[in-house]
């Protein structure tokens, strides 16, 4: 990837102020600093401060913000503040805002607060999968659960099958991979985010991350886990 590469992107750093799992997490302490200082040193390492919008309905998320280096220009509106707001329509409208201010770019990179293990190389390494007729670059770590091997659903009577295949795989190494979205890194097309929602895309290309950068902060326990996996990582300087 060439420096050029990012700064034709737009990065977008959603968060609200209200959260359910854990209280005000955004600028909780993680490790001993806000949480959402770990994602914005990540995107100024990577880009042009003009080219990281935060998107936050907050007034203290903003103040902090600020404290870590980011200038702050964009506002959310109220009618985007709520839990039930999904990312696309925070997403298109900073878009919109951008366009307002002559900012130009060819792929949108949404960087989500709860991804605090998230480097710098793994946003460039995202985005150097990016190329003309890819929806989005998505990152992901193999799955906990394989649907080949241990991920079974019931069927009408309540009995359990496994979820793909025969099920007669004894080994996990035999099954197909199995990815999922750790949350940390989402390089997308414009022109895809305005015509349809995530969930629709038809080319997903993964960007693999390991497991140990692939924490997604959602409850109490991730937050414990996490920190303990921060501070294994810092002390052996991984």
């Amino acid at each position: 990837m060439t420096s050029s590469d990012a700064d034709t992107a737009l990065y977008i750093i959603p968060a609200r102020g209200g959260s359910k799992g854990i209280p005000r997490k955004n600028i909780k302490e993680f490790c001993g600093r806000p949480l959402i200082a770990y994602t914005i040193d990540a995107a100024l390492a990577v880009a042009p401060a003009e080219r990281v919008i935060l998107s936050t309905d907050d007034d203290e998320i903003l103040a902090v913000a600020r404290q870590c280096g980011l200038p702050v220009a964009y506002l959310r509106p109220d009618c985007l503040g709520g839990d039930k707001v999904g990312s696309r329509e925070v997403m298109l409208d900073v878009m919109r805002w951008a366009d307002a201010q002559g900012l130009s770019y060819d792929k949108v990179v949404l960087l989500q607060p709860t991804s605090p293990l998230r480097t710098p190389d793994d946003i460039r390494g995202a985005l150097a999968l990016f190329r003309p007729g890819v929806d989005m670059v998505v990152s992901v770590s193999e799955a906990a659960c394989n649907p080949y091997y241990d991920c079974f659903e019931t069927d009408a009577d309540g009995v359990l099958h496994v979820s793909k295949g025969s099920g007669r795989l004894t080994r996990r190494q035999d099954a197909p991979k199995a990815w999922q979205y750790n949350g940390a890194v989402y390089v997308i097309s414009p022109d895809a985010l305005r015509a349809k929602g995530l969930g629709e895309f038809d080319v997903r290309i993964p960007f693999e991350m390991p497991r140990e950068r692939s924490v997604d902060l959602d409850t109490p326990l991730d937050w414990t886990i996490a920190e303990h996996i921060a501070n294994a990582l810092t002390s052996h300087n991984i």
